[in-house]
């Protein structure tokens, strides 16, 4: 279970929209190894006139930008995936969007499995009832 916000400096188009979703989910899968069916992802869009890289507007640019905010339960990945995640993400958004600022951030948090979850259960919880069966 993952959350993903993916923030682009570009203007709004329900075609790319889709699209990162879609590379994202991939990648989150198969390198992350999160299920499908349970990632959620939020891509929303940023006027470039109002995304600022080192003080300058990303539209004074010939680049463009992008954030993403990745949550999985801590303990779940090792440092080797997600370097690899980062990489495969990376090439994809330039891809996807154009020639990248090198301020293009993607983070990952990892959260205390006690600290969320989904269905109304924390991923603790999850965890302690499949070793009790």
């Amino acid at each position: 279970m993952p959350y993903l916000n993916v923030k682009l400096s570009v203007a709004p188009s329900a075609e790319l929209a889709k699209r990162v979703a879609e590379t994202l989910a991939t990648h989150t899968a198969e390198i992350l190894g999160k299920k499908p069916e349970v990632t959620a992802i939020a891509v929303e869009f940023v006027e470039p006139a109002q995304w600022f890289v080192g003080g300058r507007p990303v539209d004074a640019r010939s680049t463009t930008t992008f954030y993403l905010d990745v949550k999985i339960t801590e303990g779940t990945n090792t440092k080797a995936e997600k370097t690899h995640y980062i990489a495969r993400v990376f090439e994809d958004m330039q891809s996807a969007i154009g020639p990248l600022t090198p301020a293009s951030y993607i983070v990952i948090d990892d959260v205390r499995a006690d600290a969320w979850g989904f269905e109304g259960k924390t991923q603790e919880y999850r965890f302690i009832s499949k070793q009790m069966n």
